[in-house]
């Protein structure tokens, strides 16, 4: 009798892994932990933007609302998701009224470093010492 609650207590837990891990899995351009840029076209969207990842340096929550508000200040920016901790900006722009390269120098133009722009050393002078990421 004990096997038979063993047994259902593990087939549960099993199918409660499995039901938590099916969601997890995203599909579209992986990131591998580099540096690099990544594009796709989201096959979901009326407008086809295009998904693009994107190496920021930054450090803190103020860092992420700048870098946020630069991308989205470039017209065909839909959305633009910065991560703290990868160092990435995840944005959807559509690719008729804007480029990678335009958000990434708007982003440089507020101070800070991307993969393809160095912001400009009074700019970054500027920012708080918070968001001082320089060595």
């Amino acid at each position: 009798m004990m096997k038979k609650y063993v047994l259902s207590a593990m087939i549960v837990a099993a199918s409660l892994f499995a039901a938590c891990n099916s969601g997890s899995s995203k599909s579209g351009a992986a990131t591998t932990g580099t540096a690099q840029t990544e594009t796709e076209v989201s096959a979901g969207t009326e407008n086809q933007d295009e998904h693009a990842v994107l190496g920021v340096q930054g450090l803190c929550e103020m860092c992420k609302e700048n870098i946020e508000t630069a991308a989205k200040s470039v017209d065909g920016v839909s959305t633009a998701e910065w991560d703290v901790e990868k160092k990435e900006l995840h944005l959807h722009f559509n690719p008729q009224q804007t480029t990678l390269d335009a958000v990434s120098k708007a982003i440089a133009e507020v101070g800070y470093d991307t993969d393809r722009d160095k912001a400009d050393q009074a700019t970054y002078d500027a920012l708080p010492a918070c968001c001082k990421y320089r060595g």
